[in-house]
């Protein structure tokens, strides 16, 4: 029995305070391999409670919801139960919505548009500790990165001691780019590659692609639009 064939599935709680949304997200969820629904949620009071409780695999988590709101209840849930990890499943798409979530601690960001294969990639994801986020979620963040900021926030140098290549490999990163794509590009080895992403998250204390993410757009690091 291979590796794949053992795993056990993804314990996941749903957070959504439409009903009929948050059935529907259930029962899609119960159709796809690899996931088991142990939870449901009506507002983000509840999600944090259903975590302390059940200690779910990963949380999906709807943004605009009453009483405690999808930002705030994944803040909660990151800072009191760290083994759990959040992943946005939400009808908004814009800036308001989607960094204040990624800062509060969210690791994958979809839209309700998502497809269950979607879903399940971006659970596996956030689970083997890269970032869950759809095709157009990267693009926006690529858009937002490329944005030319004031001269005065470029800097002159590559912050926390990253030397050039570092820094060209984490905005590769932010592009949304694969060890792989990026050994192509710059025309190196994918274990070179590998080495200059250990050495910029020692030098920075980054742990995944989505905090590299967060920090190459708070470093105000910006890389030309290319199309």
């Amino acid at each position: 029995m291979t590796e794949e064939e053992i795993r056990k599935p993804a314990r996941v709680v749903v957070a959504d305070d439409q009903t009929v949304v948050r059935e529907g997200i259930v029962m899609l969820l119960g159709l796809l391999p690899g996931i088991e629904v142990v939870g449901a949620a009506g507002d983000g009071y509840e999600a944090v409670a259903l975590v302390a409780e059940l200690a779910p695999d990963v949380v999906l988590m709807d943004l605009r919801m009453p009483r405690c709101d999808g930002v705030e209840a994944t803040r909660r849930i990151r800072a009191e139960h760290p083994g759990t990890q959040v992943v946005v499943l939400t009808t908004y798409a814009d800036d308001e919505s989607l960094f204040p979530a990624l800062r509060a601690g969210a690791r994958g960001y979809l839209t309700k548009d998502a497809g269950g294969d979607e879903i399940v990639r971006a659970v596996e994801s956030v689970l083997s500790g890269d970032a869950g986020l759809s095709p157009s979620i990267q693009r926006r963040l690529l858009e937002r990165l490329s944005e030319p900021a004031p001269a005065a926030d470029v800097p002159v140098e590559p912050p926390d001691g990253l030397t050039t290549r570092e820094t060209e490999v984490l905005l590769l990163i932010a592009d949304g780019l694969t060890n792989q794509e990026i050994a192509r590009k710059l025309h190196v080895s994918t274990a070179t590659v590998k080495t200059h992403i250990n050495n910029l998250f020692a030098k920075t204390g980054l742990k995944d692609r989505a905090q590299a993410v967060r920090y190459a757009f708070g470093k105000g690091l910006v890389r030309p639009p290319t199309g």
